[in-house]
């Protein structure tokens, strides 16, 4: 049964073939792929005209005649055409009756006609051209096939043919053509004019392997191809050059020239809790060029279902996108119960920066029910279902030539799949002015003065924001009316840089930032609140409310050279350079009752409980928050490091010029001093570096913080438990003779390594740019990038990513560590079979971690065969799929899969 089904799906993949090929107008145009070694099919008795001359190719004259270049001229009518004629090895005239003989790589040419092969004879009196290749005396191999061209049609290569230049008439045995992933060859093609071919015995097929190799194909034995459709005859399915008992008596299929509609047939399967299904069955209608529609749909034998619909635009030079609609009807519980309802929208859209100079468009969308990629059966794709948030964006663009001025207008929505809750802002408006110098004039003339060298710039934004709402809740007329927060924001950065004492750079600035609100809050205390017992109630008031904060900062900067050179060896010198800078920060304490932007919330004083209170801020929730609390007054000291070496060139280099080896591309230090703080006054110390070795292939990057103040531990007791909790106390470490402790500490090291054979042969390079595509590669392209997992590049040998994270938290009481390595890659266990893997290793837990998987993926030629096993874990899976390469059948597959929605074990 197993066996009937697969080849039942064969014959409906190729039937599609044949549809789907004729469609897109094969017979319209041919290529000159080269074809493998097939016989030469002449009748002696049919195609004696064919073999005239046969006597003169075997003996051919002496070569005593040159490679010559031959021009003769037919009448037509008025119009006089002339037949150009050229061959490398020889050429012989037959004046007696009038017919050219053309030796070794010929060409003629003869209005829009081009026929190339190794051997050509022009009969100039009954106008015929007739052209065949030859046998390699060596090799023993055909070659020098011709290769024939009308007008702007493709070039279609055959073992023979014969034409009637002055009709337009002409017959090819064992053509060989290629339109669009689609394959004709075999048999034999007779052009009856401009607009009609007659075909048999040819084999149809997506398999680009010529007759006699063809793996699988539809034989038409007899049929007519006309410009907007073909009439077959019997046809049969065939494979590996037997035939099958799967045919058809007579075909009428549309070609028009342009994208035809059509029905896409589906594929069968089961699913555990949802019974039998028959998926992805639907419609495709191809509006024009520039736009398309796909329906499909997945029904289950339970009563569950799936409905997706695609479109695809594009308009070249102004824009591209895609929009996708999905909705889910699931019932994984009792019949009767009510169904999960569960939709999805995903829409790109990207404008060319030409299209509109000074104003953008972009768009990126994906929002949905936090359940759809759970519910929704589809392929195993391990980051999708383990996403826990989703985001989009729509924002255009608009920027004033000649001006400082820019404007911008955005959507953006977030979403956690966990909470289920949603954050949207509708709109979002940004305006603003890249920095000035309001001093400087326009005809200046000599160096800027101080004053001049003054910038200005100014930003403003504004929002309407819904924070964090439950799913349910979202399209309720209260939730815009309750919820919707809004408000401005103004920011104005003034800033002067100078160089004083020629080595030290002067930095000043002064922001200010002014937000605006429509509304405030208060807080109190519910009546009869106690200590140890407070109710506090949080009361929105409307009306507009501003708040402005600034801050002020100055400070030096300069970098400090060390060199150490080196006499011998390759090593010439290590340079170190360091950059130390010093800067003063001052900011109020705007939670002072004189600016009015905090309170204070006091609960009723009850006997024997004492009164409490709470500070709190008018603008908590707002969205831009409201000013800060606490006076900052003090300095800020940081010091970069960076490290060189000088090696001496390779003997290889003809150049002869140094080399410069980065040993650490950076190591940061800086802290903070608060002078207005009553105690505490210095930050945590912190560091950061990064650098990469071994030829920049391992990348490393640390960072972490130094406790200066003396931390101890003390013991308390809760719900008659002893709990242990540290607390720094005022003094400084180095007191007591101690390094500052090691607070936290983080370690990540990342690399990539694969073989030097990245690029194969013929491979076109990043140079050529996404605009010099041909339609055909931006198809392929197209399909690479909706799904990145289902392309294999066999021209890596193998490939190896691994990325090792560690992290040390330390607070006495506690030390918390982590330490995992992660890895994945590719190799090509043969030419034509290749293996993916991705795990995580959980070095402290000593375990793998549930992500691992692994993909197989074997080259069939025409077909590709891949199994994805995901071998534990919540995830647990596998998939086998069987599907035809052709870039028009990509949805036409047989596959097996077992995935983590199913209760039950692997079989």
């Amino acid at each position: 049964m197993k066996s009937t089904t697969f080849f039942f799906l064969l014959a409906i993949i190729l039937t599609v073939s044949v549809f789907s090929a004729e469609s897109k107008n094969t017979y319209k145009g041919y290529s000159s792929k080269p074809v493998r070694d097939t016989i030469i099919k002449l009748d002696t008795i049919k195609d004696k005209k064919l073999l005239k001359g046969k006597k003169n190719t075997r003996n051919p004259p002496p070569k005593n005649t040159p490679a010559t270049k031959t021009d003769t001229t037919q009448k037509k009518g008025d119009i006089e055409s002339e037949i150009k004629a050229v061959a490398e090895d020889s050429t012989h005239v037959d004046n007696e009756h009038d017919i050219l003989y053309l030796y070794g790589r010929a060409r003629v040419t003869y209005e829009d006609f081009e026929l190339d092969a190794d051997y050509i004879r022009v009969d100039r009196k009954n106008h015929v051209m007739f052209a065949r290749g030859s046998i390699d005396p060596r090799t023993h191999r055909y070659i020098g096939r011709p290769i024939s061209k009308q007008k702007s049609e493709k070039p279609v290569s055959s073992d023979s043919l014969l034409f009637n230049y002055e009709t337009k008439k002409g017959k090819l045995y064992n053509p060989a053509s290629e339109q669009e992933g689609n394959f004709i060859s075999g048999g034999q093609a007779k052009k009856l004019n401009e607009t009609e071919v007659a075909y048999r015995n040819v084999i149809f097929s997506t398999c680009d392997l010529p007759y006699p190799e063809t793996h699988f194909g539809v034989v038409i034995t007899r049929g007519i191809g006309e410009k907007n459709r073909i009439i077959s005859g019997p046809a049969y399915l065939e494979i590996e050059g037997i035939p099958l008992p799967l045919a058809i008596p007579f075909g009428f299929f549309p070609k028009p020239n342009q994208r035809t509609s059509g029905v896409i047939l589906p594929t069968f399967g089961e699913d555990q809790q949802l019974g039998f299904k028959l998926s992805n069955f639907g419609y495709y209608l191809g509006f024009n060029d520039y736009i398309d529609l796909t329906t499909t749909a997945t029904v289950y034998s339970k009563g569950s279902y799936e409905l997706n619909s695609v479109m695809r635009y594009l308009k070249r030079y102004k824009y591209t996108g895609n929009l996708a609609l999905s909705f889910g009807s699931h019932n994984y519980g009792l019949p009767g119960d009510p169904s999960t309802k569960d939709v999805h929208i995903d829409w790109t859209h990207s404008q060319d920066p030409n299209a509109n100079p000074g104003s953008t468009f972009s768009a990126s969308v994906n929002a949905g029910t936090s359940g759809f990629f759970r519910n929704t059966r589809g392929t195993v794709n391990v980051n999708t279902i383990a996403t826990s948030s989703l985001r989009s964006s729509i924002s255009y663009g608009k920027t004033w030539a000649g001006t400082p001025f820019n404007l911008s207008v955005g959507l953006s929505h977030s979403q956690q799949i966990d909470t289920k809750t949603i954050t949207i802002e509708l709109p979002t408006v940004a305006f603003g002015m890249s920095s000035i110098n309001p001093f400087d004039s326009k005809d200046r003339v000599g160096e800027q003065k101080w004053y001049q060298k003054i910038t200005v710039s100014y930003n403003m934004t504004a929002t309407n924001k819904v924070n964090n709402i439950p799913e349910a809740e979202l399209f309720k007329s209260e939730t815009l009316s309750k919820r919707l927060q809004n408000g401005f924001q103004h920011q104005i950065p003034v800033s002067l840089g100078l160089n004083v004492l020629k080595y030290f750079q002067f930095n000043s600035s002064i922001n200010y930032t002014e937000r605006w609100y429509f509304q405030s809050i208060t807080k109190r205390f519910e009546r009869g609140s106690i200590s140890n017992s407070d109710q506090l109630i949080t009361d929105t008031i409307p009306g507009f409310k501003r708040a402005g904060e600034y801050s002020v900062s100055t400070g030096l900067s300069t970098k400090l050279y060390g060199q150490i050179n080196f006499k011998h060896g390759n090593l010439k010198a290590i340079r170190h350079v360091m950059t130390p800078s010093i800067s003063f920060g001052y900011r109020p304490d705007f939670s002072d009752p004189s600016f009015g932007y905090y309170k204070t919330a006091v609960s009723n004083a009850t006997i024997p409980y004492p009164y409490s209170s709470q500070k709190y801020s008018i603008f908590d929730g707002a969205v831009y928050g409201g000013p800060s609390p606490g006076k900052q007054a003090g300095l800020n000291f940081s010091l970069d490091n960076t490290i060189e070496a000088k090696v001496k060139a390779k003997s290889t280099d003809t150049s002869g010029t140094d080399r410069k080896i980065t040993i650490l591309q950076g190591l940061s230090f800086s802290t903070f001093y608060n002078f207005a703080a009553d105690t505490m006054k210095l930050s945590p110390i912190t560091f950061s570096g990064h650098t990469a070795i071994f030829n920049q292939k391992l990348s490393i990057s640390f960072q972490g913080s130094f406790n200066p103040y003396v931390t101890v531990v003390r013991d308390s007791i809760q719900n008659n438990n002893i709990v242990r909790y540290s607390q720094p106390i005022n003094r400084y470490t180095w007191q007591d003779g101690k390094f500052p402790q090691l607070s936290n500490v983080g370690i990540s090291m990342s690399g990539s390594l694969n073989s030097t054979k990245a690029a194969a042969r013929g491979t076109p390079g990043a140079v050529n740019g996404l605009a010099n595509l041909t339609p055909t590669q931006s198809q392929r392209l197209a399909l690479v990038n909706s799904d990145p997992n289902a392309y294999v590049d066999f021209n890596v040998p193998w490939n190896i990513n691994f990325n090792y994270s560690y992290s040390y938290t330390n607070s006495l009481n506690t030390v918390s560590t982590s330490n995992t390595v992660q890895i994945s890659g590719d190799v090509n266990v043969s030419p034509k079979w290749k293996v993916q893997y991705s795990t995580n290793y959980d070095i402290k837990a000593g375990k793998l971690g549930s992500a691992t998987s692994f993909s197989i993926y074997r080259d069939l030629h025409c077909w590709d065969l891949s199994i994805q096993w995901i071998p534990f874990g919540y995830l647990k899976s596998y998939n086998v799929t069987l599907k035809v390469k052709s870039t028009i059948l990509q949805d036409l597959k047989l596959s097996k899969r077992n995935d983590y929605t199913n209760s039950g074990t692997f079989y």
